[in-house]
């Protein structure tokens, strides 16, 4: 009976027993056994040190445009996803009325500039302006009868009191030209102030149609047609998304190890297993100093858009200086109830050495710990291997 009962719970065991049982006699026919296999010895080699950070993707740049004079929405030609260029017409404002106050201005400049003799453009002479050619004629003519009169009044042949007439008609014509001259010099100062005005009422002409300041995406349209906006009323968000850029924060011992120009490569959750590469392109010169930590902004280039500002970025950061690493291939590590081990052949056995993993390599990792340069490690059939099992090595 006790038999029985024996053969019957060995019959109905657990299938986690029977996998013991079964690893438990694959392992006593490994160690028994001769089993083949490659090897490679662990090498020393530099490999490049990476910083791992965390940060937020934003908008290269992004601007919120404003309506710089008051009146009427009349068009709005972009909508919200909208692909625009610099300068390209976001919304339009009614021009009626600044449009009659560019001309009054145009015209009143225009009006000065023929009073002083300016035409096409041509530089402002005082000597040109009418009132001053005429004002100096009859003083020079003055002048002329002043001269004439005093060599009469010398032989005797002019009275006195038409000598006396000459010299002060001289000196009233001479009077009279300073005047005209200074009112010149008035008017072109006023024909300037004509002209700013009139600059005035053109930007203000030019100002109804708001423009996106630089080439990107329309974010947000805020105003419709009909809308009356005033000067500083938001109209439009425009953002630039390519490239965007990522800011990092660097722990304080690892300072040394950062500087512009260093690559970034980082992962995001919306593509898992794509990698994106950047450029640092800032350091901050101070740290932050509640964390202690530095600020460190790199650019990523998003040709395609497909990252959005606003995504959560795991980046790593090349470091300065290459570090040298204990290398094996990634076939040699077998990783059991979560611990790495390698199996060390030495002659025809092999032992299980428990070891600290480091970076990724192409297809090699680091052992950090529980390896020596130059030691042989089992590359294949390592599923298979326990401690002490008895191996050959196989040619490739």
């Amino acid at each position: 009976m006790a038999s029985a009962c024996s053969a019957t719970a060995t019959t109905t065991g657990t299938p986690e027993a029977a996998a013991d049982a079964a690893e438990s006699g694959s392992a006593t026919a490994g160690a028994e056994g001769t089993l083949a296999v490659s090897v490679a010895r662990a090498t020393e080699q530099p490999i490049a040190r990476f910083i791992g950070v965390t940060g937020t993707l934003t908008a290269e740049e992004q601007a919120d445009v404003a309506a710089e004079i008051a009146g009427r929405v009349v068009a709005t030609p972009v909508e919200r996803g909208t692909r625009v260029g610099a300068g390209a017409e976001l919304v339009r404002i009614a021009e009626a009325e600044v449009g009659a106050q560019a001309q009054e201005a145009d015209a009143n400049a225009r009006q000065i500039e023929a009073r002083l003799g300016i035409a096409g453009g041509t530089a402002f002479q005082i000597d040109r302006v009418p009132e001053v050619a005429s004002a100096r004629a009859a003083a020079e003519l003055a002048r002329a009868d002043f001269e004439r009169a005093e060599m009469l009044v010398e032989k005797r042949l002019l009275s006195q009191a038409d000598f006396d007439r000459s010299r002060t008609q001289a000196e009233a014509t001479a009077r009279q030209l300073d005047v005209t001259r200074n009112a010149a010099e008035q008017q072109y100062q006023a024909l300037l102030a004509a002209r700013a005005r009139a600059a005035i009422a053109q930007k203000a002409l030019a100002d109804t149609v708001v423009r996106a300041p630089f080439s990107g995406v329309v974010e947000q349209r805020l105003v419709s047609v009909g809308d009356y906006v005033t000067r500083g009323t938001r109209v439009a968000s425009v953002m630039r998304t390519n490239p965007l850029r990522v800011e990092l924060t660097v722990p304080e011992q690892f300072i040394a190890e950062v500087s512009a120009g260093r690559a970034v490569t980082l992962t995001v959750d919306a593509y898992r297993g794509e990698t994106f590469t950047g450029i640092v392109r800032y350091v901050s010169p101070a740290l932050k100093t509640d964390t202690r930590s530095l600020v460190v902004e790199a650019v990523v280039e998003n040709p395609g858009d497909r990252l959005k500002p606003g995504f959560f970025a795991t980046a790593r950061i090349e470091q300065a200086s290459p570090d040298r690493a204990l290398l094996v291939p990634a076939a040699a590590v077998r990783v059991v109830a979560g611990s790495p081990r390698v199996y060390v052949v030495s002659g025809d056995r092999v032992e299980e050495r428990i070891v600290t993993t480091g970076q990724t390599v192409g297809e090699a990792i680091e052992i950090a710990t529980g390896l020596m340069a130059g030691e042989a490690v089992a590359t294949t059939s390592v599923a298979q291997l326990v401690d002490g099992a008895r191996v050959s090595i196989q040619q490739d």
